[in-house]
């Protein structure tokens, strides 16, 4: 899958998200990249996304001016699956509702409790 179709991919899945979700987002960008790179704290590796800034439940008043929050979703580590194309298709929906779960204040522990881990 190229890099053109990994990122319809991940369109399709944000715009199959509830209006409420959309509605939510404040000051948000999500990026596809082939391979994580700076972003990444020591001991991240392996990722097929990740969230960078401050959940929305923590935001105060004084947060406005700040630069974005970002949604990485990596392409390559997801290719690296080998899986066929529409279970592909449905990990790279899991990995984006995974890390909008995390701009919404949900830890990777709720989450594992969702089965959405």
């Amino acid at each position: 899958m190229d890099l053109n179709q990994f990122e319809a991919v991940v369109h399709g899945a944000m715009n199959g998200m509830p209006a409420w979700v959309h509605e939510a987002f404040d000051n948000l960008e999500v990026l596809v990249v082939d391979e994580p790179g700076a972003e990444l704290s020591p001991g991240e590796e392996g990722l097929l996304g990740l969230y960078v800034g401050l959940p929305l439940p923590e935001r105060g008043a004084d947060c406005a001016g700040e630069l974005p929050d970002v949604i990485y979703i990596y392409r390559l580590p997801h290719l690296e699956l080998g899986l066929p194309p529409d279970e592909l298709r449905a990990e790279i929906a899991k990995t984006l509702i995974h890390e909008v779960a995390h701009y919404f204040g949900i830890d990777d522990d709720r989450l594992e409790e969702l089965g959405w881990d």
